[in-house]
């Protein structure tokens, strides 16, 4: 396993935890441009020079967090495994798209 731990990323700019318990991991690198996340979450845009998603924030609170996991599910990147993780920063579980069912952060680089 990689010894970057999906848990510290962004938490030195992070709001607190009990504003924003959510955190939203993103594999740039391996976007596809589907666009689907910004269908579903104005959280995303699809900027359409890079052909690359955007999110606005990387922290989100109860209000949008749905939004975020149906963007998260929604992403059709890595054969179906999506590459827009939502993490409960509070827990560190991954809620979405968790595709092994474990709660463990399904990032490429966080697999062994």
């Amino acid at each position: 396993m990689s010894d970057l731990d999906p848990m510290s990323i962004g938490e030195s700019d992070a709001p607190p935890i009990d504003e924003k318990p959510y955190k939203l991991l993103f594999e740039a690198n391996l976007c596809i441009g589907a666009g689907k996340c910004a269908a579903v979450s104005e959280t995303w845009s699809l900027d359409f020079d890079t052909g690359i998603a955007v999110p606005e924030t990387y922290f989100v609170d109860e209000s949008s967090v749905a939004e975020n996991v149906d963007a998260a599910e929604a992403c059709p990147a890595k054969g179906g495994a999506g590459v827009i993780h939502v993490i409960d920063r509070r827990t560190g579980e991954e809620i979405a798209p968790d595709p092994e069912g474990t709660g463990e952060p399904s990032l490429e680089w966080s697999r062994e």
